[in-house]
């Protein structure tokens, strides 16, 4: 029993409804894949105007038409100054010509001028100071420095140059010498502070013995 059809509604027949809702079934299948969808996904049409542009294709052959023709008469020219001599000649011997030339000219010559005088004054112009003054207080003031100074001047400049004379005569030899000689004289120096001690003490030992 529980392998036979079951509707979904009451009926009276079961085999009979189990064909009607086959047929239903079918129909509704057909009418499944007949179906038109409501969005339209396909790709778009494809113009040919958009394609192939017309327009653009004339306007790049007129612009290769003028270029050729151009580079013709190019040619052609050229070809021209080749077999002939031409019509041009490079030598041009036309002067440059200013409009304020004259202006500028005559401006020059007033600033020279100008110049030539400011000069010839600065020439003609005496000085106020007077160098023989000058050097007449220098020596007045040399004077009294002498005369105030310990030392004459120079002294110390004086001394250094005979200090540097002797140090280049005097060889080495002299030199290690006397150096020896300081050497000497400071080791004898304490040795004889000895002695004399030694006679003040002796000494004094005779004059107490005497005063006893």
């Amino acid at each position: 029993m529980h392998r036979a059809y079951q509707p979904i509604l009451p009926c009276g027949n079961k085999y009979l409804q189990q064909k009607w809702d086959k047929a239903v079934y079918e129909e509704h299948r057909k009418k499944l894949q007949a179906v038109k969808p409501v969005v339209d996904t396909s790709a778009p049409p494809k113009y040919g105007h958009l394609i192939l542009k017309l327009k653009k294709l004339k306007l790049e052959s007129d612009r290769l038409s003028v270029i050729e023709r151009d580079n013709r008469l190019l040619v052609e020219k050229m070809s021209y100054i080749k077999r002939t001599k031409g019509r041009i000649d490079n030598k041009n011997d036309y002067e440059a010509k200013s409009l304020n030339r004259r202006k500028r000219e005559q401006e020059l010559l007033r600033m020279t001028k100008e110049n030539y005088a400011i000069l010839q004054r600065i020439t003609d112009c005496k000085p106020q100071y007077k160098v023989q003054k000058w050097d007449e207080d220098w020596q007045k003031a040399v004077e009294y420095m002498n005369s105030i100074a310990r030392y004459p001047r120079g002294f110390c400049k004086l001394q250094n140059q005979k200090k540097q004379k002797y140090a280049k005569r005097t060889p080495k030899r002299d030199k290690q010498k006397t150096k020896h000689l300081k050497d000497g004289c400071l080791t004898d120096k304490p040795e004889e502070g000895k002695k004399n001690k030694g006679t003040t003490n002796e000494h004094q030992s005779e004059t107490q013995g005497e005063k006893e």
